[in-house]
């Protein structure tokens, strides 16, 4: 994009983690913001700063898993601002456990947002984004987890690697409409957000019944805190990176150029048609 001043970006988890951070970025730059988000309190929170900062802002509470939330996400946009430049549909979750373990309430709660979410929000707002005149560009949250396969993390990672190949797909349709509106897809490894912490947004009607976790599951979970505190690369670097993308046009966004490795050896497996390395295992 080569106009960003005054453009509007909508971000959809934009009240934490990630999503503020590119807010804050794209507001750095001059642009107008719309945040979605389902958690009303960090949203009214986060709406605050930039309001104080003179950043023009509009906060929409939004569940992405329901088209009906992302149509009015679209409509408040246009209603506030005239039109959307910059879409990220950044909202997501990330349950855990082994493949065969995974309720179908916690693979509803994770396909509905991560997968869905995106879905409705290009349903929603590319017919507008064609409809302008301007440039526009859209921006899909994924994951390192869309490129790669870990143990222990089935859910998450269909969820994922359905965002890379839409992402994909998505470059090549709007390329057969229009030069204006680009795509570009965020595949970030372990970033110290609240993303290990989702289980706090899951709607009631999908909650699992009580149970006793098991050592595994206590396991899985305090490796997922760990490694997301310890990762060396800041929410704001990751916005940073995200911003280049839109500016520059550049479709995919790895975050941690040390995951090439891995990445490359899925590639091999497939190529090769041998059995899944676990990359996540350290070399003897």
């Amino acid at each position: 994009m080569k106009q960003i001043e005054g453009r509007v970006a909508v971000i959809t988890g934009g009240a934490s983690g990630l999503g503020l951070a590119m807010a804050r970025r794209f507001a750095r730059e001059g642009m107008k913001l719309v945040l979605a988000d389902v958690q009303a309190d960090a949203l009214a929170t986060a709406v605050a700063e930039f309001e104080t900062a003179g950043t023009p802002v509009v906060g929409v509470r939004c569940d992405v898993s329901k088209q009906t939330d992302v149509d009015a996400l679209r409509d408040a946009t246009v209603k506030k601002f005239g039109a959307a430049h910059v879409l990220c549909n950044n909202a997501g979750v990330a349950p855990g456990g082994l493949a065969w373990e995974s309720t179908l309430e916690d693979w509803e709660w994770c396909l509905g947002v991560n997968v869905h979410g995106v879905i409705h929000g290009l349903r929603s707002f590319v017919p507008l984004m064609l409809a302008q005149d301007d440039e526009a560009h859209i921006v899909n949250t994924a994951s390192v987890a869309g490129l790669l396969s870990p143990p222990g993390m089935a859910i998450y990672c269909v969820s994922k690697h359905a965002v890379v190949t839409l992402t994909e797909c998505l470059h090549h349709d709007l390329a057969s409409k229009t030069d204006k509106v680009k795509a570009s897809v965020l595949c970030p490894a372990y970033v110290p957000t609240g993303i290990s912490d989702s289980e706090r947004n899951r709607p009631t009607e999908l909650q699992n019944a009580p149970k006793a976790r098991t050592p595994d599951e206590i396991a899985r979970e305090e490796a997922l805190r760990h490694a997301v505190k310890s990762g060396r690369i800041t929410a704001d670097d990751v916005a940073a990176m995200v911003f280049e993308a839109v500016r520059d046009e550049r479709f995919y966004i790895l975050t941690h150029g040390k995951i090439k490795g891995a990445i490359e050896t899925r590639m091999q497996d497939i190529l090769l048609e041998r059995a899944p390395t676990d990359t996540s295992r350290p070399k003897k």
